[in-house]
């Protein structure tokens, strides 16, 4: 079993690492007084590996002493388990900017006479638990994405390549774009198999509709740069934290051209490596 402390200053980022651990795979729970901690795990380790990773969020709300905090975690660490604890961090400055944008109060702000002074006050009172844990990250000018790329690297969660899926769906111009589509592709341009009698009928999923349409030269070159500038790209969205790219590819209908390359898109992007999802929007609408 594993299990994660997390830990930190208040408005440090707690709980959007605790998502993205969620979205790992950690089975969270928030705001667990430390005297809880202990039964807590033990009652995860008799549940049959339902309960394999457990993130549990400490902070200063729920601190009474953090003697007691130090002595559950050297319990955990001689059980059969995997404990360790995360502590996040940011400046003084981006705490106060963030308690001023959300509008919160912060946890010690009765005791003090200022968000000033509360937030220094919690530094100094967390330090110890900061120098008892086994990482510390400063959120301070971290972009969402990359704290989600540390934890993952932390923590063991799927490589970027498998935490990103990539959807290519084709859809026809004259329906309206797709309104998740994040990179729109135009194939308009390429010679229309609409105007072929024996293909009409047929989709760009059928054999003699694909052999077409990759029959000329501008075709295969559209593909080959395409499949280049995702090559490119797409470590590139994985690395900034993307959970999801849509990649839309459009022509007039819907039906041949469009379907044909999105397929093909599909075929590339699963080769390198990452999850796809393929869909063809309006192939199934009347010709």
């Amino acid at each position: 079993m594993e299990i994660l402390i997390i830990s930190g200053l208040s408005g440090g980022g707690k709980s959007k690492a605790a998502s993205f651990l969620e979205d790992s795979g950690f089975y969270i729970v928030d705001n667990m007084p430390a005297a809880m901690i202990l039964k807590f795990a033990e009652f995860c380790a008799a549940g049959g590996g339902r309960y394999a990773r457990v993130a549990l969020v400490y902070d200063v709300r729920t601190a009474e002493s953090f003697s007691e905090l130090f002595d559950v975690l050297d319990k955990l660490k001689g059980m059969e388990s995997v404990c360790r604890m995360l502590f996040l961090e940011a400046s003084p400055e981006t705490i106060i900017k963030r308690y001023k944008e959300t509008r919160r109060r912060h946890p010690l702000q009765k005791e003090t006479d200022s968000l000033e002074e509360a937030v220094k006050k919690e530094r100094v009172l967390l330090e110890p638990v900061k120098e008892r844990a086994d990482f510390v990250i400063d959120t301070t000018g971290l972009p969402t994405g990359r704290l989600r790329t540390e934890l993952l690297r932390l923590f063991g969660g799927a490589g970027e390549k498998e935490s990103m899926t990539v959807s290519v769906t084709s859809f026809g111009f004259k329906y309206g774009l797709p309104l998740e589509a994040d990179l729109v592709l135009d194939v308009r341009f390429m010679p229309n198999p609409f105007y072929i009698q024996e293909l009409r009928q047929q989709t760009g999923l059928d054999k003699p509709v694909a052999d077409y349409v990759f029959s000329f030269r501008q075709t295969q070159e559209f593909l080959e740069r395409v499949e280049s500038l995702l090559a490119f790209t797409l470590p590139l969205y994985a690395e900034e934290g993307k959970t999801e790219l849509v990649i839309a590819v459009g022509c007039t209908g819907g039906h041949h051209r469009s379907v044909a390359i999105a397929h093909a898109l599909a075929g590339f992007v699963r080769e390198q490596g990452y999850q796809t999802a393929e869909h063809h929007r309006d192939m199934s609408r009347a010709v």
